[in-house]
């Protein structure tokens, strides 16, 4: 497979949602990309009091049920890689591969994805496989605690657009979400828009205090315009030296309000974006800025769109 330079994992769990990832890498990639897809299941296990009994009985029922959860694997994602070979994908740009669950389905898809130093997990936002609870909402928030070398992607429905929204603040940590961002959509035709909201004073003071001196807020959005600009030129720089042609790529500033999340949803809703790339961390390094609240708000929001959380 000399010469891919991307490589995508793909977690399946065998239901009709989880194989949207499939739709949304065609729209944004389609098979002429240069890249590798990985596609990924985690075998179900049984109870440890099950599995630990001696029983001769037991243990020949325990290997049939082995080799079932086998088949159904193989036969989940012969699906999925059927799905991609009928869009046109080639078939050595494909693997499949099923694991062994070892310490649980979210934390051994980041192990395989740190393992085969992949670019990126991709991931439904709601999976619901043929056994309840094995795979879920609640796998695609702990794969986002779990993955903190691989940056993870989130489908939440069908995606389709190919415009993108890159959240952007004032910190080192918004421009490592530019790289990948580069890196990843570099050879596509999306159109990139690097997106920041200038924190509302609001988020300091009570509007009382503003009321009463009127020229801070005025003088607040033009200091907080400065600082952010030349991160905005640095960002829009290392998308151009990605290999993203300009005609691609524009940046937009507005006046936030106090909510991060809102904004940058109103923004990629009202102007019809099909994926938001996010830090983990934002300005600072502050945790909570992009990984709580921020985050949690827009994955919560973010039907019809994917979401790139990046370390």
């Amino acid at each position: 497979m000399a010469g891919l330079t991307k490589m995508v994992v793909v977690a399946l769990d065998g239901s009709e949602n989880a194989l949207r990832p499939l739709d949304y890498l065609n729209l944004v990639y389609g098979p002429k990309h240069n890249m590798e897809v990985m596609l990924l299941h985690v075998l179900p296990t049984l109870p440890q009091i099950l599995v630990a009994d001696d029983d001769r009985q037991s243990k020949l029922r325990l290997l049939n049920v082995e080799k079932k959860s086998i088949q159904m694997a193989e036969e989940i994602l012969a699906e999925a890689k059927d799905i991609l070979l009928k869009k046109g994908f080639k078939d050595n740009h494909i693997k499949t591969v099923h694991l062994k669950k070892q310490m649980g389905v979210a934390r051994d898809i980041c192990n395989f994805a740190a393992n085969k130093r992949a670019d990126s997990v991709l991931i439904s936002a709601k999976g619901r496989s043929r056994l309840e609870a094995f795979f879920s909402g609640e796998t695609a928030q702990k794969l986002l605690e779990y993955c903190r070398v691989c940056p993870v992607w989130v489908v939440e429905g069908a995606v389709k657009s190919i415009r993108v929204l890159v959240a952007m603040d004032s910190s080192e940590n918004g421009l490592r979400t530019v790289d990948h961002a580069g890196f990843m959509l570099s050879g596509t035709d999306c159109q990139v828009t690097l997106f920041h909201s200038k924190r509302h004073l609001r988020r300091f003071v009570p509007q009382e205090i503003i009321e009463a001196a009127p020229e801070l807020e005025e003088l607040w959005k033009n200091k907080a315009g400065e600082q952010i600009a030349p991160y905005m030129k640095k960002a829009k720089e290392k998308l151009l030296e990605a290999g993203i042609p300009e005609s691609q790529v524009k940046t937009k500033v507005v006046d936030g309000s106090r909510d991060a999340a809102s904004d940058i949803l109103k923004e990629a809703k009202g102007n019809d974006y099909g994926t938001i790339v996010l830090g983990r961390r934002g300005h600072s390094g502050v945790r909570e800025f992009f990984m709580g609240s921020v985050t949690s708000k827009v994955l919560q929001n973010c039907a019809g769109m994917a979401v790139w959380i990046v370390q």
